[in-house]
């Protein structure tokens, strides 16, 4: 097959002016934000508000709104619209102007104040690495601002917004202290005032995830609370979009919200809370989020699926129709009761019969989201459940079973409102895959269980409840059901017969290069911005056989867009080379003073929602759509791979990267991976590179930490969201974390990348390394990445060269393997942007 290779241009454009894609991409990043903005509470019918009320606008998220984390997951967009901007451009009335403007000026001091601090830590010429350890350790925190001023006497103003903000990133956790996770002394104050001061008060949650709402219980009149989380660029548009009824309110919440931070199962123990960030227990097993919650009937404060609306919704006629031995779809009718038009999402969730194994109380099998109904309008959705998504896995057996009993199905607008309106009834016990143990325990690890018998009380109950009520229950018959035993290949025997002919023409010098980046172009020494020909992007593949036909390829960050330079120069045909810094926090830690040599190109990108708020959405063809648009953006710079979407289970709430993932639950962080994987390959020759493969669920010790977890935990909670993804989308990559998985770096991990993402799932990619993985020390190589089939390493330095020629040549690393993984990288190459169509 001949594959022509394009000319690359200069990526972005001479012209400063906002470009036309620019306009539509944002107006897409708009209504992604609103409609994953979740109501939780609206008291009296508070929201919206009248057309050009009088409101006071108060927090640090009002005229700073964060539209996203820190690290890897930000991006330089043209503008960012805050909270005031939004709400004043939607004609309302802000009467504290004057608030917000000293706001400005203390949050200035203070970023000015930790920039001196970050740089006193890491002194004149710290390297990439040492300055981004400092950096990313040393989070940001937002100001409280001045206290509130008691309004005139003759002030026309009833209602007030709180905005409450946090910031986190890459490399650190939060903490479970006042000013993170909990009100400051003076958040409080301010929020007192505003209670005392203001007959309604509304609530924004401006923060990457949970944050203690005790506050609520105490203050009355706080009458509406909604989570923005952090809303990409046109945040604050899409914020008075929802206050203003503009747009009615449809997210729900994709993670659950304890009354208490210690309610959370693992909350003693996670990450530094025990003063251990060596080892991580993954003591809670399979109760994760609301499968902890419900299980134990541990009261929640708002639970899992939950979102209210400005109108309302009634889910009736219900039925369950089998459409094969092992799928049946569930079918509803929606109607909107209300006054205004509105959407609505229907959950299914299904309860497991009791036997062997223990199972959670519910768990998400299906989920749909409605068009937009006009009041009295109806629509009927479909949603389909396999009886693999009711499987559960069993370590003695090494297999997923469906184990004999009474499958319940329930549905609702949320987990605590899933009514029970059938089942299914199994008659024996059955294999569904036969797979083989993998992931063996090192060391004690003693997980929390139910008391005997629970799984089957319920159970019992549910089937009795069917009966009652007559209601349908479809009878599934082991001997229909398939099962399937995986054939497990060596790492060296998985590749594509012509791209292993194209490898065979390469010498050992250029299967190495194609390994591990190129490290004369200083990838190693550019952490997170080591792109040669985008600038700002994360890295690039090696050069060494373009003379064969091979492209390199462009990989640039996200996973709230592309995270490029928002301008770079080019100066007598080449381009100026900018520092690390400059891509980081707007440039802050860049002297912007000099200038710079020949004509400046710029590369705004369109700053989308994080995921935890795209994942709000519950809206799949939405999130294609948002993926799509990532693609046209990719295929306008030459990116041909974006480091997204992140979709590790969110644990606890104070993982410090949970504002990049979807959800606590693997069903919607897989379902919703997988749609933004199918919008953005969407486009020719772009794909994606899931992450971070796996349990990467602390940021503290994040390249040290050993994630001590059951097999079954493990591929039921944090594997389950990639094998679907990968099961439904097929992305062009995936990117292993820097933790250890029971001892094992996931890197160099043979069970993760060979056994589990080829073998058991049939994944056709590449797999590639985090940043500067192997080079932490001796106990996670490059050679180790090719023999466990993790097929490249990023960003590349001299330490992977010469660790691979010495294994070579020792006889460790055998050529086989080396072989197999630059075979499937050169598929994925062929696969890309980079060749004319």
């Amino acid at each position: 097959m001949t594959r022509i290779l394009k000319e690359r241009a200069f990526s972005g454009t001479t012209d400063p002016k906002v470009q036309p894609w620019e306009t539509e991409h944002r107006k897409v990043a708009r209504r992604a934000a609103a409609e994953g903005i979740v109501l939780l509470k609206n008291e009296d019918n508070l929201l919206p508000l009248k057309a050009g009320s009088n409101v006071a606008l108060y927090g640090a998220g009002a005229g700073r709104t964060i539209k996203g984390g820190t690290g890897s997951g930000d991006v330089n967009e043209r503008e960012n619209v805050s909270v005031f901007q939004g709400i004043k451009n939607a004609g309302f009335q802000v009467t504290t102007e004057d608030w917000i403007a000293s706001y400005d000026k203390i949050y200035e001091n203070a970023r000015q104040e930790w920039k001196r601090s970050i740089l006193s830590k890491t002194g004149e010429g710290a390297d990439t690495m040492d300055f981004f350890s400092v950096y990313s350790t040393t989070p940001f925190k937002m100001p409280a601002g001045d206290q509130v001023q008691k309004p005139a006497e003759d002030a026309d103003t009833e209602t007030a917004i709180y905005v409450l903000s946090r910031i986190a990133g890459e490399g650190s956790d939060r903490t479970a202290d006042k000013g993170d996770y909990y009100l400051n002394d003076n958040e409080y104050q301010i929020l007192a005032d505003i209670c005392a001061y203001y007959k309604n008060v509304t609530v924004l949650i401006n923060a990457g995830a949970q944050v203690d709402l005790s506050f609520m219980d105490e203050f009355e009149n706080i009458k509406a609370l909604l989570v923005i989380v952090q809303p990409g660029m046109e945040g604050g548009n899409a914020v008075a979009d929802i206050l203003s009824g503009k747009v009615n309110p449809s997210g729900k919440l994709a993670d659950t919200w304890a009354y208490e931070y210690e309610d959370y199962p693992n909350s003693e123990k996670f990450s530094h809370n025990n003063g251990n960030v060596q080892t991580e227990l993954y003591e809670e097993g399979i109760y994760v989020g609301y499968r902890y919650f419900d299980t134990f009937e541990v009261p929640v404060r708002y639970g899992f699926g939950y979102g209210l609306s400005y109108t309302d919704f009634e889910i009736s006629n219900y039925r369950l129709v089998k459409i094969s031995a092992e799928k049946i779809s569930i079918l509803a009718s929606v109607k909107n009761t209300g006054k205004v038009p509105g959407k609505e999402v229907v959950q299914v969730y299904a309860s497991l019969p009791g036997g062997t194994l223990e199972k959670e109380a519910h768990r998400l099998a299906a989920y749909a989201k409605t068009a937009e109904l006009k009041p009295g309008e109806t629509e009927e959705v479909t949603m389909e459940v396999t009886v693999d998504a009711l499987t559960s896995y069993d370590e003695e057996s090494a297999a997923w079973i469906l184990e004999k009993g009474f499958y319940g199905i329930w549905i609702g607008n949320s987990l605590a409102s899933a009514k029970l309106c059938g089942g299914m009834k199994l008659d024996a016990t059955v294999t569904k895959r036969q797979v083989k143990n993998l992931f063996p325990l090192k060391q004690d690890l003693e997980e929390i269980v139910q008391e005997p018998s629970r799984t089957a009380k319920r159970t019992e109950t549910a089937e009795k409840l069917a009966g009652e009520q007559a209601m349908t229950v479809l009878e599934l018959h082991a001997a229909d059901i398939t099962t399937e035993t995986v054939e497990y290949k060596k790492n060296a025997d998985l590749y594509e017969r012509e791209a292993m002919d194209f490898v065979n023409t390469l010498t050992e010098e250029e299967l190495i290069d194609l390994a591990a980046g190129d490290p004369g172009k200083a990838q190693g020494g550019n952490l997170g911005a080591a792109g040669i020909s985008v600038p700002g992007s994360a890295g690039e593949t090696h050069r060494c056989a373009v003379d064969k036909g091979l492209a390199s390829i462009v990989l640039a960050d996200g996973p709230a867009g592309l995270r490029l330079m928002k301008y770079y120069h080019v100066n007598e045909g080449s381009i100026v080379s900018m520092p690390f810094e400059f891509s980081l926090e707007g440039g802050l830690f860049y002297d912007d003073s000099r200038e710079l040599p020949g004509e400046r190109y710029y590369q705004y990108c369109t700053a989308i929602p994080v995921g935890t708020l795209l994942a709000q959405t519950w809206n799949q063809e939405l999130i294609r759509e948002v993926g799509a648009m990532i693609g046209t953006e990719m295929e306008h710079f030459g990116v041909t791979l974006w480091l997204a979407p992140g979709m590790n289970i969110h644990r606890n709430p104070l993982c410090g990267r949970n504002f990049e993932y979807y959800s606590e639950d693997p069903y919607v962080s897989g379902t919703i991976a997988a749609a933004m994987t199918e919008g953005v390959q969407s486009n020719y020759g772009c794909g994606t590179t899931i992450k971070h493969f796996a349990c990467n669920n602390q940021e503290d010790n994040r390249m040290g930490s050993n994630s001590v977890v059951s097999e079954r935990a493990l591929r039921e909670v944090y594997l389950k969201g990639f094998e679907i993804a990968i099961r439904q989308a097929q992305p062009m990559s995936i990117m292993t974390s820097y933790n250890l998985i029971n001892g094992v770096h996931a890197a160099n991990n043979y069970d993760l990348c060979t056994e589990s993402a080829r073998n058991e799932w049939g994944f056709k990619g590449a797999i590639m390394t985090d940043w500067t993985t192997t080079e932490q020390g001796d106990n996670c190589t490059a050679s180790g990445c090719m023999r466990a089939g993790n097929d490249l390493v990023m960003p590349g330095c001299f330490g992977d060269h010469d660790n691979m020629h010495k294994e070579l040549a020792e006889g460790t690393l055998k050529i086989e393997d080396l072989k197999a993984c630059i075979a499937r990288l050169v598929s994925v190459i062929w696969k890309s942007n980079q060749y004319l169509q």
